[in-house]
């Protein structure tokens, strides 16, 4: 393998724009090869991803849906969602507002609650978390192993709840983050999804 120095990591940086630990890992992966680990960087879709980090997005679309789930009935579902970028050239573009279109459709059928997980209230995780050490205390689980099992459950709400964290549910194996990801890559802008309201008529 490769010694990989701290010039060699600098340099790939400045040329790719991405982050630290991604150009570590496309360097040793690539046993130093600087050219095959650039191409790496583009593939995945990082190159670009810290530079646009700290970009505004003060441009963007809100786009709605509305789910029926009998064809004969009005809707019953409905989503709003707000999502950003740093252009009107690129909220302009199929592609974008495609991407818009996706989220809301992925809102509606998910029902994530917030954005992050890190805009999840902590006193919801406190609540969730007794919960869980009830139920494992409850289940007679021995108490050294609580501990894990409740992280691991407490981690799994995270994902159920926050919408960049959910799978996508027209790929599971992507998250709703690296679609957004992916779209600012390939569109060369920052795109963020700002906010988002669902509403059903089924639910008080």
């Amino acid at each position: 393998m490769a010694q990989i120095t701290a010039g060699e990591i600098r340099k790939l940086r400045e040329v790719t724009g991405a982050g630290m630990s991604d150009v570590k890992k496309a360097l040793v992966d690539h046993d130093g090869d600087f050219e095959k680990a650039k191409a790496w960087l583009r593939e995945k879709g990082l190159a670009g991803v810290a530079k646009r980090s700290g970009r505004s997005t003060a441009n963007g679309l809100v786009d709605s849906y509305l789910h029926r789930t009998d064809p004969q009935l009005p809707p019953t579902i409905g989503v709003l969602v707000e999502l950003r970028c740093e252009t009107d050239f690129v909220a302009k573009t199929d592609q974008f507002q495609q991407l818009a279109r996706d989220i809301a459709q992925h809102i509606a059928a998910a029902d994530p609650l917030y954005v992050t997980a890190d805009a999840i209230p902590n006193e919801v995780l406190e609540q969730e978390r007794r919960i869980y050490e009830t139920a494992a205390r409850e289940e007679g689980k021995p108490e050294p192993a609580i501990a894990k099992i409740v992280e691991g459950k407490l981690n799994g709400y995270r994902k159920s709840v926050a919408l960049l964290d959910q799978p996508w549910v027209k790929d599971n194996k992507t998250s709703i983050g690296a679609l957004v990801e992916e779209a600012g890559a390939s569109l060369g802008e920052k795109i963020e999804i700002g906010r988002f309201a669902r509403f059903n008529i089924r639910q008080a």
